[in-house]
């Protein structure tokens, strides 16, 4: 059985099992009130509600394992699997790929493909989604496995032990070998799709080292500080070097790629359970990698 395990320290004798969970734990308000509705907070192995009175020494348990179902149809898909265990699941999305179904993309979706791999194994998981990717960009997504996994990571994500880092291959050539991009990025209207670096923005932050530099090009390293939507893509194209491929904020480049040359390569997170970082990559799919061969031919 999938559980957290705790054991009440001495200052919190006398207070009530909410005030754990919620400050020493720091699990959210929603978080607790469904495990408590659910009857999954024990106490010395005996089912508890939220205003109960705690005693130094006891033994907290939150049943972390619950049936659920999702309105997204189960698909069989080659996912590629890149870590797994009870709580949460790191999968390679491929380009061209979008990551959750909406009403013009209802299937053929990595949910339906995730979906359709928990089945398959007899998991009653649900996805949801910790990280998301652009349909064209390549690369790692975390799925937690459970509610507490995904309140978990949701709030780890504005610390410094979250790391997501990506690769771009761009036009042109950045001022300096490394640097940090920091520019606020705006949404003009409520229904644009593209962003805008401009001072009524959000703060966004992104921090950069060239990898390789071609003939008028360069594959470089980015780590997010922030996590606006298209942030490398809106940050790269204001400094005057666009991504190959990404046709919202650059040119098309189908002689080179059919998508944008961007790929979420690494992550290091702390895991949901005991907070210990972690870390995953993978490689460039072989478009990019084609990119490249292509730019020193030139």
């Amino acid at each position: 059985m999938n559980k957290v395990v705790e054991t009440v320290p001495k200052e919190y004798d006398e207070k009530k099992i909410r005030e754990f969970l919620k400050e020493k734990l720091q699990m959210s308000t929603r978080f607790i009130r469904k495990a408590a509705i659910d009857k999954r907070i024990l106490v010395d192995r005996q089912k508890v509600k939220l205003d109960y009175v705690l005693k130094e020494g006891q033994t907290i348990e939150i049943i972390l394992d619950k049936k659920e179902t999702q309105d997204i149809l189960p698909e069989n898909m080659d996912l590629e699997v890149v870590y797994e265990d009870d709580n949460i699941l790191v999968v390679n999305k491929p380009p061209f790929m979008v990551v959750h179904p909406t009403k013009s993309h209802p299937t053929g979706t990595l949910a339906n493909g995730v979906i359709g791999y928990f089945r398959e194994k007899g998991d009653d998981s649900i996805v949801r989604l910790v990280s998301r990717l652009d349909m064209n960009t390549s690369g790692l997504i975390i799925i937690a496995k459970n509610q507490f996994s995904h309140m978990a990571l949701s709030r780890d994500m504005k610390e410094d032990t979250f790391k997501k880092i990506y690769l771009a291959i761009v036009h042109g050539k950045m001022s300096e070998e490394s640097g940090t991009i920091d520019l606020p990025i705006y949404r003009p209207t409520e229904d644009a799709i593209k962003r805008v670096v401009d001072e009524r923005g959000q703060e966004s932050i992104t921090h950069y080292k060239v990898i390789e530099t071609y003939d008028n090009a360069q594959l470089l390293l980015l780590e997010l500080e922030t996590g606006r939507t298209h942030q490398i893509r809106v940050h790269l194209s204001h400094l005057g070097c666009p991504i190959f491929g990404d046709t919202l904020y650059g040119t098309e480049d189908e002689n080179f790629i059919g998508r944008q040359a961007l790929h979420a390569h690494k992550l290091e997170i702390p895991h949901p359970k005991d907070g210990k970082v972690i870390g995953f990559k993978c490689d460039m799919p072989e478009d990019m990698k084609n990119l490249i061969e292509k730019l020193k031919k030139n």
